[in-house]
């Protein structure tokens, strides 16, 4: 089941990302988003990033030509219909997910394995809605994409061996770190890290420290690379939230409950890092953190 040919569905963060490391590989990448505009802000997105790459002496000039000669941008998924490997990197709704692969699976051959990088999602709920169950796993990169090595690759009860094999295959030729999941809401990493943020708002919520000083608790005390509001403002406070609802959906647990501080914050536009203001009013002169 060997894969040469790949389809990304969505140019946003997550698909420009994957898009730019599979042709980084080698790969035939075909990248698709649903309008002009869109295309023309991944495409850009993918540039930008060849472009930091080859500033910090990752990669050369050459490499760079040769990943855009690589890929291919369209707004037709019909451009799919010849590819190894579809993965599906749109918005975290499961009825966007399943009509999209509807749409694909009427026209992708038979050995078109099918992918998603869904966060919370799970893989079965989006493989049943397909003829190719079998065919069908969990991919989910870690942002930003190009920098960030694991990958979760997801296997549910009907993926066979071989098509779990090639995910594995695929994920190491792009040089990440695979490591294999059940399919459970929020896989490995969403499962522990999720609560750990959703804590952390509720501790601030209760008064114990403030949002700084529960950041460098996190930091120095335990090495953590940054701490859980810089971290929810860079993830996007929205997207936390959304996937803390999925997954309190599927387990009923307290623990994966959007805290009330989270609700108003993303109520009032304050998704972090992307809209300029979040748990931080993120400023030129620096980060400013929010007054609780």
């Amino acid at each position: 089941m060997e894969i040469r040919k790949v389809g990304v569905a969505g140019c946003g963060l997550m698909g420009s990302g994957i898009a730019e490391v599979a042709a980084r590989a080698g790969f035939d990448v075909v990248v698709r988003e649903v309008d002009g505009d869109a295309l023309a802000a991944g495409r850009n997105r993918v540039e930008k990033s060849l472009d930091r790459a080859v500033g910090k002496g990752k990669l050369d000039a050459e490499g760079r030509a040769d990943a855009l000669a690589c890929m291919t941008f369209t707004t037709s998924l019909e451009d799919f219909a010849d590819r190894d490997l579809v993965i599906e990197a749109i918005i975290e709704s499961l009825d966007a997910k399943n009509q999209l692969f509807g749409y694909l699976d009427g026209r992708c051959p038979e050995r078109t394995i099918f992918a998603s990088n869904t966060s919370s999602l799970t893989v079965t709920d989006m493989a049943a809605a397909t003829s190719r169950p079998d065919r069908f796993v969990g991919l989910h990169f870690f942002n930003p994409v190009p920098v960030m090595k694991l990958v979760e690759v997801v296997r549910t009860i009907a993926t066979t061996r071989e098509t779990f094999d090639a995910a594995h295959a695929f994920a190491r030729q792009l040089g990440k770190a695979p490591i294999s999941a059940r399919d459970n809401s929020g896989f490995v990493v969403n499962l522990l890290l999720v609560p750990y943020m959703l804590d952390a708002i509720r501790q601030l919520e209760r008064g114990v420290a403030t949002v700084e000083d529960i950041d460098k608790a996190m930091t120095l005390g335990c090495g953590y690379p940054m701490g859980p509001f810089t971290l929810g403002d860079f993830v996007g406070l929205d997207t936390l939230c959304q996937v803390a609802e999925i997954m309190y959906g599927e387990y009923r647990e307290e623990r994966y409950a959007p805290p009330p501080l989270l609700r108003r914050l993303v109520a009032m536009g304050r998704y972090g890092r992307k809209t300029g203001a979040g748990f931080y009013d993120w400023t030129p002169e620096g980060p400013i953190a929010l007054r609780v």
